[in-house]
């Protein structure tokens, strides 16, 4: 007996919606850890039943190369941590990310389904945009009253992370845009970014998202000469967006004047310019020396901050014995935390990444091609950073750790079952038992029969 189309359209449907809604929950507080966990304990499930082909599929061996690097490296720190009882907490936590990851490589694997995914990725971006040009407009979005000095959109005005934020997933928006509306749409779409980017006033996102523009010219142009005429076109236009920015946002102009202290060269100018991030940057410094192996421990750099910090510095609470929140620099971050064995699992996972890009064909490309710009970018070592060890930013980092090496696999993209695919398609058995119908593939691992 036949299924409905509908329960089989569903059971295709609901795991995207699972994966996605821990991104449209991410203005939300914590709410977004809700999706994630119940995504996580169901990553469990099915990676038991399929426990005896997982070490075949090359996706779920990426996502466990990819987890052990990071979480290791927090392991490794926690015996000699600082604050032992927050890094052990992180170090727990962390763990949900590995099956959350498995749960999209196993459930999210037809390539048929991931324009649908980019797409509605891009619709939660484009919905959070528009709420950032009604509050330049109006001062409000849903989130309340902008902030004083940047726009904070649907974040609100106590959690400014929204230039970071729409930097880090401007791929999706752009690269849909193209894919719809060829290069028009990608035009239309910068340009519809660009200044909610600017006016949230994280010059760590302004690099980000220059840095995605300048990948997606190249992209469209191939050829240095037309690259670099479009790339003038596009300075000119992020010129012209910058100087209205700068007359009509004292706070913007402000920020653009601190920045331009850098110039005089001097230690003090360059540490006012970065917003104290230079003394923030000596003391990650100084906390490496000390603790060169396994670092001062994930999360434990504000509570290891006074000891190391230079007398006067403004970051030390006296009160509290604590001082800056993270080292605001991912290498500087991985290094003070979990020293140079945390650095180097780090480094042997951006490996893992770049050849499991290498190795893909041109499908497998396509379509991690936004996450995997995405993840570039928000890691780019030049650059201030958030915490990576965060609850809340490493929630994002690994959300788009799993849309790209589910996106990756080269088994899916060339319509061949994998063998995670063929372990749970074997026999009726298996069929009942993933509740499945004879005659019918499997609903937990979708893929493309060879004809």
């Amino acid at each position: 007996m036949d299924e409905p189309s509908n329960l089989i359209a569903w059971r295709r449907l609901w795991p995207a919606l699972l994966v996605l809604s821990v991104l449209a929950l991410l203005p939300v507080g914590q709410a977004f850890e809700a999706p994630l966990a119940i995504a996580a304990a169901l990553g469990l499930i099915f990676a038991w039943r399929m426990r005896d082909a997982l070490s075949e599929d090359p996706g779920v061996r990426l996502a466990i190369m990819l987890f052990a690097c990071y979480w290791l490296a927090a392991l490794i720190s926690a015996p000699a941590a600082i604050a032992p009882d927050k890094t052990w907490s992180t170090v727990a936590a962390s763990l949900r990310f590995l099956p959350f990851v498995l749960f999209a490589v196993l459930l999210l694997r037809d390539p048929a389904a991931w324009p649908q995914i980019e797409c509605a990725v891009a619709a939660v971006v484009v919905l959070w945009l528009l709420d950032a040009w009604v509050q330049i407009f109006t001062g409000y979005s849903i989130a309340g009253a902008t902030e004083a000095e940047r726009l904070s959109g649907i974040f609100g005005a106590g959690n400014l992370k929204l230039g970071p934020v729409l930097a880090v997933l401007s791929p999706f928006v752009l690269a849909a845009a193209r894919d719809r509306y060829a290069g028009r749409g990608l035009v239309v779409a910068a340009v519809f970014l660009l200044m909610p980017i600017l006016l949230a006033g994280s010059r760590a996102a302004w690099l980000m998202y220059a840095l995605v523009i300048a990948v997606f010219l190249w992209q469209q142009t191939r050829a240095p000469l037309r690259f670099a005429a479009w790339g003038l076109a596009a300075l000119i236009v992020i010129g012209l967006a910058a100087w209205s920015a700068d007359r009509d946002s004292p706070a913007f102009a402000a920020r653009v004047q601190r920045t331009l202290l850098m110039l005089r060269g001097t230690p003090a100018a360059v540490d006012e310019a970065s917003a104290g991030r230079l003394r923030i940057w000596s003391t990650a410094g100084r906390m490496t020396a000390a603790h060169p192996v396994t670092g001062v421990g994930v999360r434990g750099f504000r509570y290891a901050y006074p000891r190391y910090a230079k007398a006067g510095d403004s970051f030390v609470d006296a009160k509290g014995n604590e001082g800056a929140m993270h080292a605001h620099q991912l290498a500087l971050e991985v290094l003070s935390e979990t020293g140079f064995i945390g650095l180097l699992l780090w480094i042997t996972g951006a490996f893992a990444a770049i050849r499991a890009w290498r190795r893909a064909d041109a499908n497998a490309r396509r379509r991690a091609f936004a996450p995997g710009l995405a993840l570039a970018v928000m890691c780019f070592p030049l650059n201030t950073h958030l915490a990576f060890y965060s609850a809340w930013w490493g929630s994002l980092f690994w959300w788009l750790l799993a849309l790209y090496v589910t996106a990756i696999q080269k088994a899916a993209a060339e319509g061949r079952p994998t063998p995670l695919a063929r372990a749970a398609g074997e026999g009726g058995t298996a069929r009942e038992a993933s509740g499945g119908v004879r005659g019918t593939p499997p609903p937990l691992v979708e893929y493309r029969r060879e004809t």
